[in-house]
């Protein structure tokens, strides 16, 4: 048996700071002054060397294993909220997608951006199928569009209720299905199908009511959870609800913040899930029992973002 892999654990705050946390003790062992500007969005490197930070309208890169307050590189042509960030499965590449309508790919060696899709409407929402050759973004105006890399353009474009802003995009870990949680605290959920070319085709295969407000965040559970599949629903009801992929039964509702839930993340076996809260706490939750079995207290303002890496790093090939 290889040593336990290191768990990463940072949440960000309107008090202008990124906190990292000890996941067991519930200790922060580190604070990030982050004065420029609220930080909408954390994501850990898949090597767990590095985090990103999605401000206003910059992305900031610190390294994971030093203290020093500077980040390592700084990403500057969004033109406004920068509200979706995540890596290529090698570490590669970044996307992101802002309230400025783009998306945009970087070369995390280089400096400025490779690529940009015009969403034309506020992007809210960015994820990377599977393939590692589709993005799926969301935006204000209702919009899901498959940005296809291999052939650079917009595949495939749909809208499941007009005027209705996506707020939360996830897609299942084997590529087979995607959720869209939008406004009205509903969730679509679409089955992923590849036609002969590459291009993905979205069938419908559910509406899932599930909230009566916002639907801030929705999360499909991870390969290592199998043969159990969840769907998280963080809400501004205060709670986040954990639904059964088989029928979309509701398995159980997390009840404990006492505000908003901005933001979730599964464990990488799927037993457990932070959660981020404008209650200004992140909590640890069990999900075989649905308590919270740990409470990060140290912000002062909400909680709005949360990222865990508690995986073993890819192996370099």
């Amino acid at each position: 048996m290889s040593q336990q892999p290191s768990v990463i654990l940072a949440t960000a705050s309107y008090d202008h700071t990124i906190r990292f946390w000890e996941a067991k003790s519930g200790r922060c062992y580190r604070t990030i002054q982050y004065p420029d500007s609220q930080v909408n969005r954390l994501e850990i490197t898949p090597d767990k060397r590095f985090l990103a930070a999605a401000g206003n309208p910059h992305i900031r890169l610190f390294d994971v294993n030093s203290n020093s307050p500077q980040p390592v590189m700084s990403y500057d042509s969004h033109t406004n909220n920068v509200m979706a960030v995540g890596f290529q499965c090698d570490g590669n590449w970044m996307y992101s997608g802002s309230e400025d309508g783009t998306v945009k790919i970087w070369d995390l060696r280089a400096p400025g951006c490779q690529r940009e899709y015009e969403s034309r409407a506020a992007v809210n929402t960015v994820v990377l199928h599977p393939n590692q050759t589709e993005l799926i973004s969301g935006d204000q105006n209702g919009n899901i569009r498959v940005w296809d890399l291999t052939a650079n353009s917009c595949s495939c474009e749909l809208v499941p209720e007009v005027d209705t802003a996506v707020r939360s995009l996830t897609v299942m870990w084997d590529g087979s299905l995607v959720v869209a949680a939008n406004n009205h605290g509903t969730c679509y959920v679409w089955r992923l199908l590849r036609g002969t070319q590459t291009m993905t085709n979205f069938e419908p295969l559910h509406k899932l009511q599930a909230h009566k407000g916002y639907i801030l965040k929705c999360l499909l559970s991870p390969e290592f959870c199998e043969p159990h599949r969840y769907l998280a629903t963080a809400s501004s009801d205060h709670t986040v609800k954990i639904w059964n992929v088989d029928g979309f039964t509701l398995e159980k509702t997390l009840v404990g913040h006492q505000r908003w839930v901005w933001d979730c993340v599964f464990s990488v076996d799927g037993a457990y899930l932070i959660t981020a809260s404008s209650d200004t706490t992140a909590r640890l939750w069990s999900m075989s029992t649905g308590e919270d079995i740990r409470v990060y207290q140290g912000h002062h303002k909400a909680t709005i973002c949360c990222a865990l890496h508690d995986g073993a790093e890819p192996s370099s090939s």
